[in-house]
């Protein structure tokens, strides 16, 4: 346990037999999770320094391929995207790094990390050896390697381990696909063993491993975890690659919980025998801007944007009673004599007196040039990523009656003649609405539809945003439509135009306010009066609230604030009047 990834001088990792060997000798990883990507760059050392405070010799990260190429052969390293950076990081930190590039990574994160141009094409499939998908996985695996090729340990850097997908055998058996993955990675340099994560199960063990890797749990926590690994006779060492101290949380449920003395004896339990370990997570971060995902069991089910995770360390970056419980289980374990390095200084947390937005615009006087189609189809097939979509049609025959929206993804706001109707809301299963008959009749239909955040588990990967396939009135399918992309990126926020005193005759309306700061601070924005919709601090988008709850408060970390004026802008899909806004210390 003295090993320190910080210490100068050539390292070697290897497996052998059942054991991870440094530098020549037994090593028990002892990690906790945490994603360089859901965390501002200038607090990636804070995270990664309590990370070692805690006893922790590794941490383990997922990479997100979609943010690194947003754009087929358009790629960005910078800012939170600058994986090598926060690799050199945590070895500062004196941390070794267990890398999980996917391609596809889950994480509760949008498509599970894989890039949504996939979806342009209209046939393609994921996770296999469709020669598309592969083709674009063996470009992301070339360029990700040239920034942290240099940094395995066998270079002086601290990556120990890089893993094969992701739990491969909860959704294909494509074994030729993994082997075809690991021969990428070794064509590109990478030379540090390899593992592969599945869930503890004879048909998932099977599908998912591979010949020489190491076997990681998900989870791991009891004896017959590790002897239904062991059954496969691989000879490689059987790991715990996540243990949950916490859950995920999706709209419109109660915030999900793992208590403190339920964990302690799953962990102790692996400590006492041995085994390697992964915390997941050690530290959530934030589903910062549109990259929540969603899940998907009887009914569609969007995360929130906090991946608080009810992790040791909460999003704010503050240790929890949980954190300090591992800390001294981790601590009495302990076969040297160092002391574990003491806490850093906390991070400045401020309050924001209430404030009201005092400026509107309204999203229909700004839409884009339309794009004319015969039938709607998905946000993808207009080259569009994330954010909102508006289909636009003029009735003709069918004025009135049942109009159903095959498939709606995700939310819509349903307008008749530039009046608002109502909404449709996928994770309520709702597909229908009812046109009443008028006099004079209906002309115009508008539905503005919001992407929720693809699925990133299971079998419903293939989750195209917008309206899917097509609308029917009655029994007449509508034709001859308008669409209006609306990415609500930067380039389009900035051609709002804002008036003050001027109410937005419906739904679906920014508001503005500028705010003086004398001190900058971790902050939470508390969003209770709102309803539904996206805000920006200084053109940094801090992700989705919802009325629909747990979550009422949007985290808004120091870096992302000034001192002096700050623009605080907000998009809300059902309300026509800004409501209060304050500046809280806490997200609940």
């Amino acid at each position: 346990m003295s090993w320190n990834a910080g210490r100068a001088g050539e390292h070697s990792f290897a497996i052998q037999g059942g054991q991870f060997l440094l530098d020549g000798r037994p090593f028990q990883i002892m990690a906790g999770e945490l994603h360089f990507q859901r965390i501002p760059r200038e607090y990636w050392r804070d995270r990664l320094l309590k990370a070692r405070a805690m006893g922790l010799n590794a941490v383990a990260t997922y990479v997100y391929w979609g943010l690194l190429e947003p754009e087929p052969g358009r790629w960005d390293f910078t800012g939170e995207n600058d994986i090598a950076a926060f690799i050199r990081e945590a070895q500062s930190a004196g941390l070794w790094v267990m890398l999980r590039p996917g391609p596809y990574a889950c994480a509760e994160w949008d498509f599970g990390g894989l890039p949504p141009w996939l979806l342009r094409l209209p046939d393609i499939k994921v996770r296999c050896r469709d020669p598309r998908y592969l083709a674009a996985c063996e470009s992301y695996i070339q360029r990700l390697s040239a920034e942290v090729r240099d940094l395995q340990i066998q270079r002086g850097g601290p990556i120990v381990m890089l893993q094969i997908e992701n739990e491969y055998g909860s959704y294909g058996n494509d074994r030729e696909y993994l082997q075809a993955l690991k021969h990428a990675w070794e064509k590109a340099g990478l030379v540090v063993p390899f593992f592969t994560a599945d869930g503890a199960a004879p048909d998932m063990l099977e599908a998912g491993t591979l010949p020489g890797a190491a076997i990681g749990l998900d989870p791991g926590t009891n004896a017959n975890h590790f002897a239904e690994a062991e059954k496969l006779g691989r000879g490689v060492p059987v790991f715990c690659s996540e243990l949950y101290p916490g859950w995920i949380t999706h709209w419109g449920e109660p915030w999900a919980r793992v208590k403190t003395e339920d964990l302690i004896p799953q962990l102790a339990w692996l400590l006492d025998n041995g085994k390697s370990f992964n915390l997941y997570l050690f530290h959530g971060g934030t589903n910062f801007g549109f990259t929540a995902g969603a899940n998907f069991g009887e009914r569609y089910m969007p995360t929130i944007t906090s991946y608080d995770y009810d992790s040791p360390l909460n999003e704010m970056g503050q240790p929890t009673p949980k954190y300090f419980a591992l800390r001294d289980l981790l601590a009495g374990c302990r076969r040297d004599s160092e002391k574990l390095p003491d806490l850093p200084a906390p991070l400045p947390v401020i309050e924001i007196p209430e404030f009201l937005p005092a400026e509107s615009a309204s999203v229909f006087d700004h839409l884009p040039l339309p794009r004319r189609v015969p039938q709607p189809g998905p946000m993808e097939s207009f080259n569009q990523s994330w954010g909102f979509i508006l289909y636009r049609t003029n009735l003709v025959g069918a004025r009135s009656g049942k109009l159903t929206i095959t498939d709606l993804h995700d939310y819509a706001n349903i307008y008749v003649d530039g009046k608002h109707l109502g909404t449709l809301d996928r994770a309520r299963n709702e597909q229908s609405i009812d046109i009443p008959a008028s006099d004079p009749p209906a002309s115009r239909l508008d539905i503005l539809v919001e992407a929720m955040g693809r699925i990133n588990y299971g079998d419903r990967l293939i989750d195209r945003k917008g309206i899917t396939d097509r609308v029917t009135l009655g029994r007449m399918t509508l034709m001859d439509w308008e669409v209006f992309p609306l990415p609500m990126d930067r380039r389009f926020l900035e051609t709002l135009a804002f008036a003050r005193g001027r109410t937005p005759d419906r739904p679906g309306a920014f508001f503005r306010a500028r705010i003086e700061l004398k001190e900058t601070g971790d902050t939470y924005l508390d969003m209770r009066g709102w309803a539904k919709g996206i805000v920006w601090v200084n053109d940094r988008n801090l992700g989705r609230y919802w009325e629909a709850g747990p979550q009422e408060r949007l985290f808004c970390p120091a870096p992302f604030l000034k001192k002096g004026t700050n623009e605080i802008l907000i998009f809300d899909l059902l309300r026509t009047a800004p409501a209060p806004i304050r500046g809280v210390r806490s997200l609940e």
